[in-house]
């Protein structure tokens, strides 16, 4: 039996498996801590921030620190709640985010952080450059102009023999997604979709399957993103 500690968030005790990063104990104790990088079954590796709260008094990401025996977590204070509406704001005006013509609105979670969040518009200025959309694969769709660096699909997308089909290129401010479309082309179409979904936003798109879902039907559309994430 795994070694139990006993922590708080937010003045509430949770308990959870010794190891556990803070942001999956937080989800297994009933707490709501928002992620874009971070995803199930994947090595966190904290490029969002979203996830960012105060762990004993310090600034923490939450899914790459450990929770341990007596922390002290601070997750819903005013103070991290503007952080994170920062960090949104800041997403969006570093990429092209027009919801209206996205295939993944409604099921998109950068946009249903917004509303969580309650952003109206961001407080700066767009500062993106468009950036070339690649529709060589038969399966995907990549349309960089809207990937926020996560990571996901990098980590997450292979093919059976262990080859990753996205990777980054270049560095720095210039650093990009790119895809190989040969092996985008031997993915079935299932692991296309899983691909489409696995994307926080509208980045990946598994070709003539984007408008599938009818808007009012899909993933944030009845329920705001906490309640989704927490199966409430």
């Amino acid at each position: 039996m795994s070694e139990q500690i006993t922590f708080t968030i937010d003045g509430k005790t949770c308990t959870s498996d010794a190891g556990a990063n803070i942001a999956d104990a937080a989800k297994a104790n009933g707490v709501y801590i928002p992620t874009l990088c971070h995803f199930e079954n994947l090595k966190p590796v904290g490029t969002c921030r979203i996830c960012t709260c105060k762990a004993n008094g310090r600034f923490m990401s939450a899914c790459t620190t450990e929770a341990t025996d007596g922390m002290v977590v601070e997750n819903e204070t005013e103070e991290i709640s503007s952080m994170r509406k920062i960090i949104i704001e800041m997403l969006f005006v570093d990429g092209n985010h027009f919801c209206p013509a996205c295939e993944k609105s409604g099921s998109c979670e950068l946009q249903a952080m917004a509303y969580h969040y309650q952003m109206m518009a961001p407080r700066f200025k767009f500062t993106f450059k468009p950036k070339e959309l690649d529709a060589s694969s038969s399966k995907l769709v990549l349309e960089r102009n809207r990937c926020i660096m996560c990571k996901r699909c990098v980590r997450a997308v292979t093919t059976s023999d262990g080859k990753h089909v996205f990777a980054f290129q270049k560095r720095g401010s210039v650093i990009d997604i790119n895809i190989d479309p040969e092996l985008a082309d031997g993915l079935t179409d299932v692991q296309a979709q899983e691909a489409m979904d696995l994307c926080p936003v509208g980045a990946i798109i598994h070709k003539e399957q984007g408008f599938n879902t009818p808007i009012g039907k899909r993933k944030y559309d009845a329920k705001p993103i906490d309640d989704v994430v927490m199966n409430r």
